[in-house]
């Protein structure tokens, strides 16, 4: 059972398509995966509709919207002019394993760059969307960890498959995390792996021991 979901307001602004790209694609991956949010994404843009077109039309126009199409669209405006949309792949492998990816992701599969290892039985890939904010697959193997941080910024973190823990909670498949400068966490797997997408708009900061040694180098953590 999903038990973190963005918040009214970034629904609101995935709804009418005003999230920077990063977020439209972790927010719409979210949705991808909780019920919850689908009605009440679908309650807010007949409640937009409704607004804009009144009662009388509102019934046709939410029924023929393709919010996948609009994100689609959103992303597609990021490439050069012409290119060709490729086909979507719903499958991600990485250390011999398979892991589904959700539409939103499937159909932006080739966004996805080259994994490479990071200290702490950790993996990373960019994903390429546009905006000025960062946005990585983290795979975190069994038992991985990472030093305990705060962020120069905003880091919204989502579990696409698998478990991993904090200080605060245990998160799960769908669980969607939004933390600033004033949270401080080192998340961790026990006896499971686990892969996350995370948007970051400022680099990790450090906050214990040697590891604030690495701050300096913190973007190439999360880049």
């Amino acid at each position: 059972m999903i038990k973190f979901h963005p918040s009214e307001q970034h629904l609101v602004l995935y709804a009418a398509g005003e999230l920077s790209p990063a977020m439209l694609m972790m927010v719409g991956t979210h949705v991808d995966m909780c019920p919850k949010c689908q009605a009440h994404v679908q309650d807010i843009e007949q409640h937009m509709a409704t607004k804009l077109f009144g009662e009388t039309e509102t019934a046709s126009i939410v029924h023929g919207f393709d919010e996948q199409a609009m994100l689609q669209a959103i992303f597609n405006s990021q490439s050069p002019a012409g290119s060709a949309a490729p086909a979507a792949n719903d499958s991600l492998y990485l250390e011999g394993q398979r892991f589904a990816l959700p539409p939103t992701l499937a159909r932006n599969s080739h966004r996805i760059g080259e994994w490479s290892r990071l200290p702490g039985k950790l993996w990373r890939a960019p994903v390429r969307v546009g905006g000025e904010e960062m946005l990585n697959f983290i795979y975190m193997g069994e038992h991985a960890s990472l030093p305990e941080h705060t962020h120069k910024g905003n880091e919204a973190t989502l579990v696409v498959n698998g478990v991993f823990n904090d200080e605060h909670n245990e998160y799960r498949d769908g669980d969607f995390m939004l933390l600033d400068e004033h949270h401080k966490h080192s998340p961790a797997t026990q006896d499971h792996d686990c892969l996350t997408i995370a948007a970051l708009d400022g680099p990790l900061h450090f906050t214990t021991g040697l590891s604030r040694l690495l701050n300096p180098f913190s973007s190439l953590f999360f880049k």
